[in-house]
């Protein structure tokens, strides 16, 4: 096993986190066996309270893309706990957050200019995680969750009724991983458009999906880009997936001709209405232009009116 560099210390990893740090550590050391390692390595001064480090601008982002941007202050409860583990107040850790902010044009092109006083370090951190969104996503939520355990924070005990009886550790740490993907995605999206589909204003958060614009098996490198999501409620998910729905670069619903075709009442009541329609737009991370033409290239089923 590699020895830590003198930057960091090690910590070793408690039973019920037993999978977090060996995932962690595939991630940190991915060329070593992840059967072999049972440390998670920290950085030492990821309670440092001077200057702030890349690793606590990384966390900060990993909780703002899955906050609402109106509940980013420092009464936040999310927040406060944040700032507990990084040894940070409450307040720095919400201004950091409107500083990133600050770097996301569908904050800026609407006049929010947020606090505007990004540093380089956070220009970094913004360029790293739009360069590999999966790597830094599960980076940041295995190193808060190893940080709350260190804290003594309770975390959520897996559910082992979700695992299959013979599963292995490889299989274990896939799973996490794959947890720790979704999960992150559908809170990065659906804060984004406010908990509503952006289509239909639909609120109830059992009904809504975090759509890809292109789907998760075509684009490994944007499966986690909240920019390749849109908050569908589960019929217009579906609609979008099978391609009889799909959006102008203007971000206007068009309809197939399949769809329009149906002279099912459903179809009419919902769908029809749509037609031309701009979406509601997120507050962040605004659909890519490349992804909706991907989407009407190789996944809409075609309309004679575009």
């Amino acid at each position: 096993m590699r020895k830590p560099t003198s930057g960091f210390r090690k910590v070793q990893a408690r039973p019920t986190g037993e999978a977090i740090a060996r995932l962690a550590a595939s991630s940190i050391f991915p060329k070593e066996s992840t059967g072999a390692v049972r440390t998670v390595i920290l950085p030492k001064d990821i309670m440092a309270t001077g200057l702030w480090t890349k690793e606590q601008i990384k966390l900060a982002f990993h909780l703002y893309c899955q906050l609402p941007y109106g509940r980013i202050h420092g009464r936040n409860p999310e927040i406060i706990a944040l700032a507990k583990v990084i040894g940070r107040t409450s307040d720095a850790v919400a201004m950091k957050m409107l500083n990133i902010a600050s770097l996301d044009s569908a904050i800026t092109s609407t006049g929010r200019v947020a606090l505007g006083n990004a540093s380089a370090l956070d220009r970094e951190v913004w360029d790293e995680f739009h360069s590999d969104w999966e790597r830094l996503a599960v980076e940041c939520e295995l190193l808060r969750q190893q940080l709350d355990e260190d804290a003594g924070v309770d975390l959520e005990p897996e559910d082992d009724a979700l695992m299959p009886e013979d599963f292995t550790g490889e299989t274990r740490q896939v799973l996490t991983a794959q947890r720790i993907k979704q999960h992150f995605f559908r809170r990065a999206v659906l804060s984004s458009y406010r908990g509503r589909c952006c289509m239909s204003g639909l609120s109830e958060s059992r009904l809504l999906i975090a759509s890809h614009i292109v789907p998760w098996s075509c684009d490994k490198a944007n499966r986690l880009n909240p920019s390749n999501g849109l908050c569908l409620s589960a019929i217009h998910d579906r609609a979008f997936d099978k391609g009889l729905i799909s959006l102008t670069d203007d971000w206007r619903v068009v309809l197939s001709d399949e769809l329009r075709a149906l002279a099912e009442p459903f179809v009419k009541a919902v769908f029809l209405p749509l037609e031309g329609r701009q979406i509601e737009m997120p507050e962040r991370f605004s659909p890519d232009h490349a992804f909706l033409v991907r989407h009407r290239e190789k996944i809409f089923l075609g309309s004679g009116s575009t």
